[in-house]
């Protein structure tokens, strides 16, 4: 059984926030009343343990929580309520030169951030030359940080997080900074860490980054948990939460006048499929086919308009997708309700569970509606292969040179 190497107990976290403009405002109002703050609460009895060697992403809209629980996590702010204990050593990279002093140069903030982790000055000689070798900033090494650009920052900052023998790893967004080979460096580097059995918490918004890595996923919505499932479920509630907030946006934009108001009332009822196996969830073989009907119910009318269908992986990635104007077939003005059939003949797909999604837009290319998960259908291979693509392949032989 894997022990716990973090656990979050009820951890709440509120913020005062102040609605004086100066100070003069601030001491004339010191000790009135609580009419001149409000309370923000960006955790809310937030309940979580971390088993050692696993990898967690928390991921959410903006605003959810995300930076302060792992902020929470590493110790640099302190719960309102709750209690947050870890096991092991921890190194943390939150935000963009965090622990750096910008008046020090490259390799006095090496040793500086180094102590900071809990490193000896004899153990930072000892990891110098590789921190500064991975960094790929030798040259810069011994110039004011304050002088670095931002990619510089995080170069520095990674190299010395991931020489500090962490058990535990923390990183926020600030990957997404760095050129993409330095990127392709760390996500190596991270693997590595899976390899030897570390723990890593990773804050991203990049979720293809959080169903390659991750093993575990938990989604933060206003300070609250929502989701903590494998990346395939807990994925599918985010996207699932961000459309819901894109319909709302839209429904409140009719309401105030903003943009998207003049979007029609219309919607995709629904979506089933034909084809393959029977039952509640469709099962075919490589290069089979299906039929996809939508239903759409039009409260305005619908005029100039298109349907789109598509075929997603598991991790919410577009495998397929059309639409009735990428197949130039115009749409008939719609007022009421109808029904209608896309047919895809061929689907050289590999083995696993596939999902359908369905939306209406206007020739603008806005979306008037969509369902990200219409459908679910299963594609039963021959284990000759994997991926989304089958393709029957061949081997040839050996060849050898004369």
């Amino acid at each position: 059984m894997s022990i716990p190497v973090v656990r979050v107990q009820g951890v709440s976290k509120r913020f005062v926030i102040r609605k004086e403009k100066s100070l003069k405002e601030r001491l004339v109002n010191f000790g009135r009343s609580n009419r001149w703050k409000d309370d923000f609460w960006a955790l809310r009895d937030i309940d979580l343990e971390i088993e050692s060697g696993s990898t967690v992403g928390l991921v959410g809209p903006n605003g959810s929580g995300k930076s302060t629980l792992l902020k929470t996590i590493g110790g640099i702010i302190q719960p309102t309520t709750g209690e947050v204990t870890l096991r092991g050593r921890l190194a943390a990279l939150l935000e963009l030169g965090a622990g750096f002093h910008p008046d020090l140069t490259g390799r006095e903030n090496v040793y500086l951030n180094a102590s900071i982790l809990g490193l000896s000055r004899a153990q930072t000689d000892s990891y110098f030359d590789a921190i500064v070798d991975f960094s790929g900033i030798e040259q810069f090494i011994d110039t004011q940080v304050k002088f670095y650009s931002s990619g510089m920052y995080v170069r520095l900052a990674f190299a010395v997080a991931v020489h500090v023998d962490p058990d535990i790893l923390l990183v926020d967004e600030v990957l997404a900074v760095g050129d993409e080979p330095f990127q392709r460096k760390c996500m190596d580097r991270i693997r590595g860490f899976q390899e030897e059995g570390r723990t890593i918490v990773i804050v991203t918004h990049a979720l293809d980054q959080v169903a390659e890595l991750c093993d575990r996923a938990v989604v933060l919505e206003h300070g609250r948990v929502q989701a903590d499932a494998a990346p395939v479920e807990a994925l599918r509630v985010l996207r699932a939460d961000f459309e819901t907030a894109r319909q709302d946006d839209v429904a409140r934009a009719r309401v105030t006048g903003g943009f998207g108001s003049q979007l029609p009332v219309a919607s995709v009822a629904g979506v089933e499929l034909r084809g393959g196996s029977g039952g509640p969830v469709p099962t075919i073989a490589p290069g089979d086919g299906l039929e996809l009907d939508v239903v759409v119910d039009a409260d305005d009318l619908l005029t100039d308009w298109a349907i789109g269908i598509g075929v997603d992986s598991p991790l919410g990635s577009v495998v397929y997708g059309t639409n009735t104007k990428m197949l130039g077939v115009p749409l008939a003005p719609l007022e009421g309700s109808a029904r209608y059939t896309f047919s895809l003949p061929q689907l050289p797909l590999g083995e696993g569970e596939y999902t359908v999604h369905a939306s209406i837009a206007n020739s603008a290319g806005q979306e008037i509606h969509r369902i990200p998960v219409a459908g679910r259908f299963i594609v039963h291979g021959d284990g000759r292969s994997q991926g989304f693509l089958h393709v029957p392949a061949r081997f040839g032989g050996v060849v050898t040179s004369a």
